[in-house]
């Protein structure tokens, strides 16, 4: 088995999201070595999808690379938050929606060579449609967009959000098994 263990941490930064940390990590052979790592509380992406296959997104600015980007209602864990009452929240939150079912589709890493960030994926239909209450200096647009045009986009590499990509391609997934009346896996209700 091949693991690391942690020997010393060293937090470096306290941010308002997130922490870093530099830590001094021992490897499967005894030596030690540096691990950078950015602690984050982790959040959830949800794949709510309407009786004509159209799957609700939203567009908005991600400061950190300076792009509008199209992608699955998401948010950021509060302490001690269970992940699909998060997911319900910001579901509501982003785009006043509420929905009759939900179901846990696992969970994402965003990038585990330096992130400690776990994004819980879900599944939402028998959608309610109420009204938006954005978070204060959150400004985006809603949009419903049918399953197959956002799995081209992700095919001709046009929606690079991670998080989105998996939550969508899991979601059809789901779909799919469940109009072949298969159980198990991604479709059993765990």
């Amino acid at each position: 088995m091949l693991w690391e263990r942690p020997v010393k941490e060293n937090t470096l930064y306290h941010g308002i999201i997130v922490n870093v940390r530099r830590d001094q990590a021992q490897l499967a052979d005894g030596r030690i070595t540096l691990r950078e790592v950015v602690e984050h509380p982790g959040g959830v992406a949800i794949f709510a999808v309407d009786e004509d296959e159209r799957v609700v997104m939203v567009r908005q600015f991600r400061y950190p690379i300076g792009e509008v980007l199209l992608e699955l209602p998401a948010g950021k864990l509060e302490p001690g938050e269970d992940p699909r009452e998060c997911a319900l929240r910001e579901l509501e939150e982003e785009t006043g929606i509420v929905p009759e079912e939900v179901q846990y589709m696992g969970c994402s890493y965003s990038s585990p060579g330096i992130f400690a960030e776990r994004i819980h994926l879900y599944f939402a239909r028998g959608l309610k449609q109420g009204t938006p209450k954005p978070d204060d200096g959150e400004f985006l647009t809603v949009e419903r967009i049918p399953l197959e045009e956002l799995l081209d986009m992700i095919e001709h590499n046009r929606l690079p959000d991670a998080k989105s990509m998996v939550g969508i391609l899991k979601g059809a997934l789901l779909l799919q098994c469940e109009s072949r009346g298969a159980k198990g896996g991604l479709c059993s209700d765990k």
